[in-house]
């Protein structure tokens, strides 16, 4: 291979990517995609969801065209409860007790203190506690206990 070749090639991370792979099998997902730069990962499942070997997809990420922004009717999130949505930071399973069987760390009502979890997000066996970024109420629990979660989806909102 000539040098110019190997310059433009992508260098994959292999290990990232079976590690993507055991997310998919961990949280049931049927794909995931990260990008860093100007690289993307994609690992999908194949169709039909059966318990075949994930597809593996790399490519550059695409360049970004200035987009006209949505209509606020057109939306396809659901509008949130007022306040501050906390996000979760990483694809996993939420938990909203410490364990099995135990109350949950929080509910609709409950006084919270900045830096008190919230929610339990697990990815690839590592329990994350998702803390409060502030005082004050919960105003709603947006995801049920053991439910997949995306990266930026809401989790809890308070007030």
């Amino acid at each position: 291979m000539n040098d110019k070749a190997e310059k433009g090639a992508m260098q994959v991370d292999v290990q990232l990517v079976r590690d993507l792979a055991a997310l998919l099998d961990d949280t049931n997902l049927t794909e995931i995609e990260v990008e860093d730069g100007d690289r993307k990962i994609r690992v999908a499942r194949k169709a039909g969801g059966g318990g075949g070997a994930p597809a593996y997809m790399h490519a550059p990420a695409p360049m970004a065209a200035p987009a006209a922004p949505a209509p606020a009717a057109a939306s396809a999130e659901p509008a949130l409860p007022s306040g501050n949505a906390v996000r979760s930071p990483i694809v996993g399973t939420a938990y909203l007790a410490a364990e099995p069987g135990a109350e949950p760390f929080v509910s609709i009502g409950s006084t919270v203190k900045q830096g008190e979890t919230l929610v339990i997000v697990e990815a690839m066996k590592v329990m994350n506690a998702i803390p409060a970024p502030a005082s004050g109420t919960v105003k709603a629990v947006l995801v049920e206990n053991g439910q997949p979660v995306e990266y930026d989806q809401p989790l809890i909102v308070i007030e």
